[in-house]
């Protein structure tokens, strides 16, 4: 068995215009006094990476490197969420979508398309520059508008979108393999890789591409009531990245999974800060320790209750104390007979 690596934080919801949040150097000193031991970076955001810079040039990647590396922390993982998003999106999302692609190319739906692959290009050259192995992204969605069936679903018509899907994502993917890296898929909701069934339809379409793996959030299964800690029995090969974040679910007679188009705030689903939602994570450290899982426990701070300062010095804590250090023998071993052929063979009545 393997220990995992943590606690590690995921910058993207505390990046801001005031210091310590401003910048690489500082948001990174901030997460080293913390407690956490790496960080995991988000590529759209000017204030901590230029990406294409870093995939261009392994001097800058080198130099961003040194930032983090002189706060005591290392890069965990590069990600890539708003890009993926923009791979696949349907015209019904485009003017909410618009904001995670740059100004010029808003309305622009195919130019944004196309921009949003090459981010996704340029975090496979970047990830190798810095020395990683696996990267974070979301898949979009072509579908995400037909996840109820009424009015029924054409024939045909969920085939012909995870083969589209799989169409943009397939040159992305063998971009990736060509620097060794894995794309680390968030299964989520509003994606069309939102639970295991849809990976499976996925990988089929990608004729099981050896980069499409997952990023392991439980978050998102406790809102669609899903078993997230049968989902590791079942995926456990592809979980190359793990999110740690909590939620709960409170369904009521006024509204459940769906949420009633409320706020956060008033909805059955909602994410909190670790160790205030429902999530079982001693169940989840103890299936991914049994599973050989040695990647990063990075913390992704989403609440609508609890500040997020105090969610994050509470969160380098909460996943330290739920690393296990896996054994490296038995626990019955003082019992053992040693090794004996011969007894073997008696015991079982074998001449």
């Amino acid at each position: 068995m393997k220990t995992m690596k943590g606690p590690a934080i995921f910058l993207a919801q505390f990046l801001g215009d005031e210091p310590p949040f401003n910048n690489l150097k500082n948001i990174c000193e901030w997460a080293a006094g913390l407690g956490y031991k790496g960080v995991q970076i988000p590529t759209w955001d000017s204030r901590v990476i230029d990406l294409q810079k870093a995939a261009e040039s392994k001097t800058y990647a080198d130099e961003i490197q040194g930032i983090v590396a002189d706060a005591g922390l290392t890069i965990t993982e590069l990600s890539s969420h708003l890009q993926g998003q923009l791979v696949a999106v349907h015209p019904a999302y485009n003017e909410l979508f618009d904001g995670f692609a740059p100004e010029e190319l808003h309305g622009d739906a195919k130019g944004r398309t196309a921009w949003a692959i090459q981010q996704l290009k340029y975090a496979a050259q970047a990830s190798r520059n810095f020395g990683l192995n696996a990267h974070a992204t979301f898949s979009g969605a072509l579908l995400w508008h037909t996840l109820y069936p009424f009015p029924q679903r054409t024939a045909g018509l969920v085939d012909t979108g995870f083969k589209e899907l799989a169409k943009r994502w397939t040159p992305i993917l063998d971009e990736f393999d060509k620097h060794g890296v894995d794309v680390c898929y968030e299964i989520h909701p509003s994606e069309d890789l939102h639970d295991g069934a849809t990976f499976e339809r996925f990988l089929k379409e990608t004729n099981n591409h050896p980069r499409a793996n997952l990023l392991y959030d439980p978050s998102h299964f406790v809102l669609q009531q899903l078993d997230y800690l049968q989902y590791i029995d079942l995926y456990h090969d592809y979980i190359k990245m793990f999110h740690v974040k909590d939620a709960e679910f409170n369904p009521s007679g006024r509204s459940g999974v769906y949420g009633g188009y409320q706020d956060w705030i008033d909805r059955p689903g909602r994410f909190r800060s670790l160790g205030d939602g429902q999530v079982d994570f001693k169940g989840i450290f103890s299936k991914l320790a049994q599973y050989d899982y040695d990647g990063w426990a990075v913390l992704e701070w989403e609440c609508c209750i609890k500040h997020p300062e105090d969610g994050a010095r509470e969160g380098a804590t909460f996943i330290q104390d739920h690393i296990i250090r896996v054994t490296e023998k038995a626990f019955d071993d003082f019992a053992s007979g040693g090794a004996d052929e011969g007894l073997n063979k008696k015991i079982l009545g074998i001449d």
